[in-house]
């Protein structure tokens, strides 16, 4: 994700934190100030705010590392000011994997909790509730009432929470997969319109978690019913193989010349009959508006690239598509370069095959009638 640092990382999962996550640091400064007026309570809100991320951070990981245990690889962990996103490769096959990997996430918040209330009740500090808020009481009290609060928002029954996860993977032990989605996304947008509503009478901050909620819901239906419409397509069915490919030499303004006249935003760079890197567009432009055109494609190309098998299927090289901080994938055969995968591309595929699927149709409705 653009925008963020790499502070860590663990069990092979890099950690980052986006760059907005300053200005909450600043926007909790600032409320503390405000309320309490002292350097001390501006450093206790700045610290409270640190370990309540370090506990997001560890329900994400609790997300990655159950996910590991399936052989599911997540690529990354991102901290946001509304919270902490895990970038897993796939999400499960099995229903009950998928269960037990949306479950991990909050129950880290709840063996938090536990473990804070035992430390607080240890220590003799634990305010009343109505003493703990955003700003007042001891940073364990505070930190123990959030984690029990993430858990428990988590698991509302509506995408993107791990509670619409919950709920799609019971479903899907009983009915098709993609019928699963549309009734756990039909409630998730149910639940956005209550927020809404209840956000227009008491609360301001509810319509933002309804358009979370909305956004998301519609967005796991529609990822879901197009991974249905790929299931068991091989990558080779929806390729280009009509591309060109660049030499580590080249210089830049080679590469200006292939976008002008065609329509690659990508190219694969080749030596000695390998693949050897990829040179996108974005980095390209940054090479160009550092350096300017005559620098060589070695210098600015990928070493580190993703690439996908003729044979996989797309259904499960979608998400990495996707993901990926690049606009193509190069396609193998062995280790042979045999086409592009871009998401235009699938799109096209898709629609034709929706096309051929309606003629189909009428022709066989045509038949009926006859």
């Amino acid at each position: 994700m653009r925008w963020s640092w790499k502070v860590g990382e663990y069990a092979g999962i890099a950690v980052y934190v986006h760059a907005t996550f300053l200005l909450l640091i600043g926007w909790i400064a600032l409320l503390h100030w405000l309320q309490l007026g002292t350097v001390q309570a501006v450093v206790n809100g700045v610290v409270f705010i640190l370990l309540l991320f370090g506990c997001v951070l560890l329900h994400e990981f609790g997300h990655a590392l159950t996910a590991k245990r399936y052989g599911i690889r997540t690529r990354d962990i991102t901290l946001l000011p509304i919270g902490g996103v895990a970038r897993l490769e796939r999400m499960p096959n099995k229903p009950i994997e998928e269960l037990w990997v949306a479950l991990s996430g909050p129950a880290v918040n709840v063996v938090l909790f536990v473990l804070l209330y035992l430390f607080v009740q240890a220590k003799a500090s634990l305010l009343p509730m109505e003493q703990v808020d955003a700003v007042r009481g001891s940073i364990w009290s505070r930190l123990m009432m959030v984690n029990l609060f993430l858990a428990a928002f988590n698991l509302l029954p509506a995408f993107p929470m791990d509670g619409g996860r919950v709920l799609r993977a019971l479903l899907a032990m009983r009915m098709d997969y993609v019928q699963a989605t549309h009734i756990a996304a039909a409630l998730g947008q149910g639940m956005a319109f209550l927020f809404g509503f209840l956000g227009l009478l008491f609360n301001p901050f509810l319509l933002f978690i309804a358009l979370f909620v909305w956004i998301g819901a519609a967005q796991e239906a529609s990822m879901v019913q197009i991974q249905s419409a790929l299931g068991g397509i091989p990558v080779q069915r929806a390729m280009l193989t009509d591309f060109r490919t660049i030499s580590p030499d080249d210089p830049l303004e080679r590469v200006i010349e292939l976008i002008l006249k065609g329509w690659q935003q990508d190219f694969p760079v080749m030596e000695g009959g390998r693949v050897t890197g990829v040179l996108t567009r974005s980095d390209l432009l940054n090479a160009l508006a550092s350096h300017g055109e005559h620098r060589l494609v070695r210098e600015v190309m990928q070493r580190d690239f993703e690439v996908v098998d003729a044979a996989e299927m797309l259904e499960n090289v979608l998400p990495r598509l996707q993901s990926c901080a690049c606009h193509s994938l190069p396609v193998m055969r062995g280790e042979e370069l045999v086409g592009l995968l871009t998401m235009d591309n699938v799109g096209e595929f898709l629609l034709i095959q929706s096309a051929l699927d309606t003629a189909a149709r009428r022709a066989s409705q045509r038949g009926h009638t006859v």
